[in-house]
């Protein structure tokens, strides 16, 4: 029987004291700092948000691929695309950002593990003889020895670091994403260039057949005026064409010069590698139909989309981080190892110190600095929101001018065609005419270079053509693929996002 009242004795003793402790801790809980009233208003857009059945409709095409420069420009293209990716400055700077962010991972994820550290130190010294080491230590010059391991833990209870490891996190895969925007940045505009400077030569080259027919109009000219059959003005007309014509030689030669220029700063190299750039030709006609599922799918193959993505979710674990800061924080410190005065006793049994002790900070008036810092945290969530909205918006509408422009180009090349056919029919009239003796020369002259002027047209769109495939390219990511780079987050919708910070708060 009395073994049985000490046991309940014991019992009571011991829910007493657990009682206290939870009492103390609701009192510890409720004296905290609050983060209540700080919210986020901020709502990511849906693709089901915008219309775009008739701006976009689906025409059963592919997403393009990696080796989009290929199909465009072939192996020459392909090349310069590729030595643009190594060697290009900027996407150095993107690679490096993202060494920078896996470190910042790795330093998070390190936080959360335990710390051990060890520490000598060895101080020569005299000690005051009006201190409280008394003599006769007091006075004598003598080393202050500590030979000791430390241990620390930070016991994560309101999940801290991993909020901590979560942004960071995101923010690497944030920064992979913008180092694939770069690289898409940098080889679409080595294709453009590329573009651009096939259609210099070729403008070239349609001057010099220009300036050649020019040339014989003048003689003819002269003559004609020498007999009387022509005016002065005539002959001016004619010197004013060739001189143009002159001018826009040296214009297109600077032109090509500059492209060249554009290519090798583009490769990361000095201007002389510019000369070395094999001419390149127009490419061919090819079509691009649109994709599937568009927009949904944008979400993942627009890399600028995906960073902004990551960078929205990097804030929501600031947000996560901040508000364990209205918590008690709880660690615990332990040390083992020697200390005396004078180094022959370092090593002595009696020389040794062992400690240990948690460490509790609780935030209950700190001057409004956690709300503030929380405020500052939701407000760049807030504005990352935004950014990933208009991302969105601005993918979207980039796709849609492409696809606009497009269609437009294939009409206005169509009826350019068409042009150029009538004029090439005109001189072939002309030749015949002059063939048979009812006219003379100057009229089939007169034709060619009509006929090479709406050919200088027909170069113009054919290049516009190709400078717009790689714009929608582009526009629709050029190849890149979240999933398949390992940067899409799995189970995840957007909405759920500002969802879970307002549930949080």
């Amino acid at each position: 029987m009395k073994n049985l009242v000490r046991f309940s004795a014991g019992l009571n003793q011991n829910s007493f004291r657990g009682m206290i402790a939870a009492s103390c801790a609701a009192v510890l809980l409720s004296g905290c700092a609050s983060f209540k009233g700080i919210d986020t208003s901020a709502n990511l857009n849906q693709p089901a948000d915008y219309a775009t059945t008739s701006s976009l409709p689906e025409q059963r095409g592919l997403w393009p691929d990696a080796s989009w420069a290929q199909t465009i420009g072939g192996a020459p293209l392909q090349a310069l695309v590729d030595e643009a990716i190594a060697g290009n400055p900027n996407l150095q700077v993107a690679a490096a950002r993202v060494a920078g962010a896996k470190a910042a991972a790795d330093a998070a994820s390190a936080s959360a593990r335990p710390s051990w550290s060890a520490n000598a130190s060895s101080t020569y010294q005299r000690y005051t003889e009006n201190g409280i080491i008394p003599p006769p230590l007091g006075g004598e010059y003598k080393s202050d020895n500590e030979l000791s391991l430390n241990f620390s833990y930070d016991f994560d209870f309101w999940g801290k670091h991993a909020a901590q490891l979560r942004s960071a996190l995101s923010a690497g895969k944030a920064a992979q994403a913008e180092q694939y925007n770069a690289r898409l940045m940098i080889s679409t505009a080595v294709a453009r260039a590329w573009v651009q400077l096939a259609r210099q030569y070729a403008q070239l080259d349609l001057n010099q057949e220009q300036l050649a027919v020019g040339e014989n109009i003048e003689r003819l000219t002269k003559l004609r005026f020498k007999v009387g059959l022509d005016t002065q003005t005539d002959n001016q007309q004619t010197h004013q064409q060739l001189a143009s014509l002159r001018a826009e030689r040296a214009q297109l030669n600077e032109a090509i010069a500059l492209t060249r220029n554009q290519l090798a700063a583009l490769l990361g190299k000095g201007p002389d590698r510019g000369l070395q750039i094999e001419r390149p030709s127009l490419p061919s006609e090819v079509a691009i139909a649109l994709p599937d599922a568009l927009p949904l799918t944008l979400l993942g193959r627009r890399p600028d989309i995906v960073a902004a993505r990551w960078n929205v979710e990097s804030a929501q674990s600031d947000i996560d981080t901040a508000k364990t800061e209205f918590y008690p924080n709880v660690n615990i410190m332990a040390f083992a190892g020697f200390s005396s005065l004078g180094l022959s006793n370092l090593l002595n049994s009696g020389s040794r110190v062992v400690g240990i002790g948690p460490a509790i900070r609780l935030p209950i008036l700190d001057g409004g600095s956690l709300r503030a810092n929380l405020k500052g945290r939701v407000a760049s969530y807030d504005g990352l929101v935004a950014m990933y909205n208009q991302t969105l918006t601005e993918a979207l509408h980039d796709v849609a001018d492409q696809v606009q422009s497009s269609r437009a180009a294939a009409l206005q090349s169509e009826q350019q065609q068409l042009a150029t056919q009538a004029s090439a029919n005109n001189l072939k009239l002309a030749q015949q005419r002059e063939r048979v003796g009812t006219t003379n020369m100057l009229p089939v002259l007169s034709a060619q270079m009509t006929w090479l002027s709406q050919r200088r047209i027909d170069l113009d769109s054919q290049a516009r053509r190709s400078d717009l495939r790689i714009g929608l390219i582009k526009a629709l990511g050029g190849g890149f693929d979240a999933q398949t780079q390992g940067l899409e987050k799995e189970n995840s919708n957007p909405s759920n996002v500002s969802t879970s910070v307002r549930s949080a708060s």
